[in-house]
């Protein structure tokens, strides 16, 4: 069956941490291993609470800078550094873009309530896709089934017409165990090719 759309997480994907120097230098100063402050961000209570809706992303820059021992006065350099290091993909939004209108263009991200306007504002991406599902609007996150049926829908796309792009072995087997086809992204060239031998095949 033809691909009719094409999905695609965010980070990690289209969105990477290409430069760690400025979390690094937050290492440093508070004493903390290589990696240790992405992980308290990202996989502590407050995130994941944030990532279905059930928190804030000020609420999730509080409780880490309360695990952290810092005063509430340094969030807006806190979440400006911690973030600093973050690159877009142009080669991939080319791409996306140039998918349209033939396919239709979908995200599914795991994310907190800041990132569409992000996605709009910041980075400038909104406008590559047809329909944006973020976790933290839907109160669902991959790899839960409905969060994928929901962009479906939206699409108005079958499960086998359309496939998925995602870091995450588990987000990928959550795409393919509704239908979907779906790839794990590893690098740039290897998701472009897989991608076009995929579209090919299914012309």
């Amino acid at each position: 069956m033809t691909i009719r759309a094409v999905l695609w997480d965010l980070g990690g994907v289209l969105l990477r941490t290409e430069d760690r120097s400025s979390r690094m230098q937050w290492e440093d100063r508070l004493g903390l291993p290589r990696g240790e402050l992405s992980r308290i961000v990202f996989d502590g209570e407050a995130s994941l609470r944030a990532t279905v809706g059930e928190m804030t992303t000020e609420d999730v820059w509080t409780w880490a800078l309360e695990q952290l021992g810092l005063p509430q006065i340094e969030r807006n350099p806190f979440a400006r550094d911690f973030f600093a290091g973050d690159r877009v993909d142009q080669v991939l939004m080319d791409y996306i873009r140039s998918l349209r209108p033939a396919r239709k263009t979908g995200m599914i991200t795991n994310a907190w309530d800041i990132a569409r306007h992000y996605l709009e504002t910041r980075w400038h991406i909104a406008d590559a896709f047809d329909v944006l599902v973020i976790s933290a609007e839907e109160r669902l996150a991959k790899p839960d089934a409905r969060i994928y049926q929901s962009a479906l829908s939206r699409l108005g796309v079958q499960p086998q017409e359309s496939v998925f792009v995602d870091d995450l072995e588990a987000n990928v087997a959550g795409a393919k165990a509704i239908g979907m086809h779906a790839i794990r992204f590893q690098s740039t060239p290897q998701i472009l090719a897989d991608l076009r031998a995929l579209l090919e095949e299914t012309a």
